[in-house]
């Protein structure tokens, strides 16, 4: 009967072939989204079936840190390195800027390309375009639909940038301007397009998609919040309408979602896909590009170093994973996923390199023990701040915006009367996806081992709810206004140190009762300060102003235009400079006097006082300095200004 036994394995794993098969990789990113702006945080205010059926089928992953802002976040996860070794750990790519991602860095389309992965970039890049080397499709995706700016428009895909007058459209297919996205709202292109390249799909090899949105990021400041009116109208429960619409935002993009994991069950492949949703960075309740997302009960705000800013929403997928339905405390960062994807797929790591990010996918599938204990949160002498995760403890000095958005921001999500409808989860387009993939799973485990018990199940509402309450952060029963003065945590004064696990909410400074603890997360600090790379940022380009590129944002730096400005200038010495120059004013000098010819006879019989307005004209526009016509124009002006008094 052994054979049978292998009959029936081979059931249970699709045989030696599905099993060996890579699996495809879907990574699904939320722009700025709120820590408590998915249900399955604790929130009731905006409902998210699709994201939390597919965390309470897989993983939530509830100590997952990113970086603080979007191009150091989606740089540490394509590199699998922290933003201090590749100089990107201050700010953005702003608008205007020429520079992005160092090109010596292979990133994680490059590697799973060169193992056979079909590659697709959708939606915001923001990691550079100022040359065309610096976009996705030449750093490992085979296509590209969307923007390479870090915002847009949702209908007009213009960008206007954040701290200066440039305005453009931005919205590409591949490297080709994609006018006829006009009109059309951001995450519906998005979510259509990653429908398509499902379906059109050949599965005989795996896909790698990246499906970085840009909801709920805002829109441009002019009109930073767009929804349907439709999408709108079902938040009326809610009474801030700036926040209402970021729920719409929301909404729209759990939908899409929701289409994502039906398209991989219509195509088969669900049944071999890892499918990750996580937020680049936290919310940002106000100020510069503020959304209105709600970090509570987490302290901060995006671009801080809080765990408001850091902690983000992240939940994993996948029939891969053995014990799935399960919340993960297990400490985790963005440059982690590199490494993992890697394992996970069974290609050899050693390919990869020297990384900060760590293979976790022992800790994720199977619960294993985490081999990482610390991470770095950033280094940024511009701003002054910086911090670090050691076990339990976090260390921070200084922070930003000169510490006035330390404090607790943003909805609680329950302070209304609506309730967490868990039926419209287990009903979710996610939820029933992956309950036909589970019941075609027990089928197999059945056939082996002819008894009902799974290691998969339906989800359920006691799972849910169970789920829901263990990923829910409780924060510590302190009375802020009754504090001791020693607990208190001002940063820009001197540093703090919180225990995260007992602390989640950053409310107690421990740094002045464990000094210990203090000097040695000081002492790691110094550390990682030794293998600090200089920040690459560089100034804003005024050619990049798309103004002078058909209103589009374009790679001015490769444009033919403005190359040749350049080498006119580098080639010319400055004798040759000197003369141009001279020549230039020896023309302006004769067009001036040309004029002054003409003015003589023609207008004798014009009145004085115009005479007057006229020469004081032509007068303003003489060289001074230059004395070979000088004497000669001014005798011409005195007869000018003397011929109209001698008529009369």
């Amino acid at each position: 009967m052994w054979f049978l036994d292998i009959f029936s394995l081979c059931l249970l794993f699709s045989c030696v072939l599905t099993e060996n098969k890579k699996p495809n990789i879907i990574v699904i990113v939320a722009d700025d989204m709120g820590y408590n702006d998915v249900g399955f945080h604790g929130s009731n205010e905006i409902p998210t079936p699709n994201i939390d059926a597919l965390a309470y089928n897989g993983v939530i992953l509830n100590s997952h840190y990113t970086q603080a802002l979007c191009t150091p976040s989606r740089a540490a996860f394509l590199t699998g390195k922290y933003p201090i070794h590749l100089g990107m750990q201050h700010l953005v790519i702003l608008e205007p800027e020429p520079w992005g991602l160092p090109l010596n860095e292979t990133v994680l389309p490059q590697h799973l390309k060169r193992n056979g992965y079909v590659t697709h970039a959708i939606g915001k890049w923001h990691l550079g375009f100022h040359k065309k080397e610096y976009t996705p499709t030449y750093r490992g995706f085979d296509s590209h639909f969307g923007y390479w700016q870090g915002l847009q428009d949702y209908y007009k895909h213009t960008v206007q940038a954040t701290y200066t007058s440039e305005h453009g459209y931005d919205m590409r297919r591949n490297m080709t301007v994609d006018w006829d996205s006009q009109g059309k709202y951001s995450t519906t292109l998005f979510t259509d397009e990653a429908v398509k390249l499902i379906k059109d799909h050949n599965t005989e090899n795996p896909m790698f998609m990246y499906l970085a949105h840009l909801a709920p990021h805002s829109g441009n400041d002019d009109d930073p919040l767009q929804a349907p009116d439709e999408e709108i109208a079902k938040f009326a429960h809610i009474e801030d309408p700036e926040r209402r619409i970021y729920a719409a935002m929301v909404s729209m993009l759990d939908r899409s979602v929701g289409s994502v994991m039906h398209a991989l069950r219509e195509k088969r492949m669900l049944e071999n896909s890892i499918v990750l949703f996580m937020s680049d960075n936290g919310a940002n309740p106000d100020g510069i590009h503020a959304n209105h997302g709600s970090n509570y009960p987490l302290r901060g705000v995006k671009n801080s170093p809080w765990e408001g800013a850091l902690r983000n929403i992240a939940a994993i997928w996948s029939p891969l994973i053995k014990k799935p339905q399960r919340v993960s405390n297990q400490l985790m960062h963005i440059s982690d996923w590199l490494p993992t994807f890697y394992s996970a797929a069974g290609l050899n790591k050693s390919e990869l390199g020297a990384m900060d990010g760590l293979d976790l996918w022992g800790v994720i599938s199977g619960d294993e023990k985490n081999p990482r204990t610390e991470l770095l949160h950033n280094i940024d002498d511009v701003y002054r701040y910086g911090a670090v995760r050691q076990g339990d403890f976090k260390y921070l000095y200084g922070s930003t915006s000169e510490g006035q958005k330390d404090a607790w921001y943003g909805s609680t999500g329950k302070d209304g009367d609506y309730k967490y409808a868990v039926d419209s989860i287990l009903q979710s387009q996610s939820a029933t996806s992956l309950a036909g993939l589970v019941t075609y799973q027990q089928i197999k485990q059945k056939s082996v081992n002819h008894q009902n018990k799974f290691s998969v199940n339906i989800l359920d509402e006691k799972t849910v709810l169970k789920l829901r309450d263990e990923a829910t952060v409780k924060c510590k029963n302190v009375d802020l206004h009754e504090q001791d003065p020693s607990q208190v945590c001002d940063p820009m004064k001197s540093p703090c140190l919180f225990n995260i696990v007992e602390d989640p909410c950053e409310m107690v400074n421990l740094a002045v009762s464990r000094p210990n603890v203090v000097y040695n997360m000081e002492q790691t600090m110094l550390r990682y300060r030794k293998t600090l790379k200089p920040m690459i940022n560089v100034p804003r380009d005024p050619n990049a102003d798309p103004a002078k590129w058909n209103g589009t944002w374009v790679n001015w730096l490769d444009c033919e235009v403005v190359v040749k400005q350049k080498i006119l200038f580098n080639v010319l010495t400055p004798l040759q400079i000197g003369i141009i120059v001279g020549a230039g004013v020896a023309a302006l000098i004769v067009i001036i006097v040309l004029v002054c010819i003409k003015l003589q006879s023609p207008k004798r019989s014009i009145p004085v006082k115009t005479y007057f307005e006229e020469s004081e004209e032509v007068n303003l526009r003489i060289p001074t300095k230059d004395s070979r016509f000088e004497n000669r124009e001014l005798k011409m002006m005195n007869e000018i200004r003397t011929e109209p008094k001698n008529a009369n």
